[in-house]
């Protein structure tokens, strides 16, 4: 079978059978919106194209994806198991000062202006400091207001991936900040 004919096969299949595989996702994962079981069969149709060796058919074609849809379901289940941090979560042991106070002024002396641009200078510093893929994502996300299904569909990364990357650049950026933190909360 060659690769354009495996192509069409996987095609059809995703075609005849989408209710079905998303309704197993959703049946698996109780609380998840409709859109997000579409994201992940999605995801799976797109991993089944991406894989190594096109050529080479799948036998078995629904027992293949339906074990990949149970694990990206196992997967979600972990990754409900990992805390994800919010930009609005306290950053000092006092529980006062949040990433978003410090970057609006609101529990600061607004009438600083040096303090300010201090502040706004080692935040840019340190999104300066990151990773290209991270710092697009954060940019991205947290300044020109995109969302990660947007940037999933425009750059083809799964959103989870999106959104690992945003945590890692989010714990890079709030550690290199951490002394702004230290000097505001003592």
């Amino acid at each position: 079978m060659s690769a354009q004919q495996e192509r069409i096969r996987v095609t059809r299949f995703f075609k005849d059978e989408a209710k079905k595989l998303v309704s197993y996702v959703k049946k698996q994962l109780a609380d998840i919106a409709a859109e997000d079981a579409e994201d992940i069969v999605q995801d799976v149709m797109l991993g089944i194209f991406d894989r190594a060796d096109v050529t080479a058919p799948i036998q078995n074609l629904s027992a293949y994806i339906y074990r990949s849809l149970y694990n990206r379901v196992v997967d979600r289940y972990r990754q409900r198991d990992k805390k994800v941090r919010s930009l609005d979560e306290y950053m000092d042991h006092e529980g006062e000062h949040t990433l978003a106070d410090i970057l609006a002024d609101v529990r600061f002396d607004v009438h600083d202006e040096y303090e300010k641009r201090m502040i706004w200078n080692e935040l840019f510093r340190a999104i300066e400091t990151l990773k290209p893929s991270y710092r697009e994502i954060f940019v991205q996300t947290e300044f020109e207001g995109r969302t990660f299904k947007e940037l999933a569909a425009r750059t083809g990364v799964p959103v989870g991936t999106l959104l690992s990357k945003k945590h890692r650049a989010v714990k890079q950026i709030r550690s290199a900040l951490a002394h702004i933190y230290d000097t505001k909360g003592a």
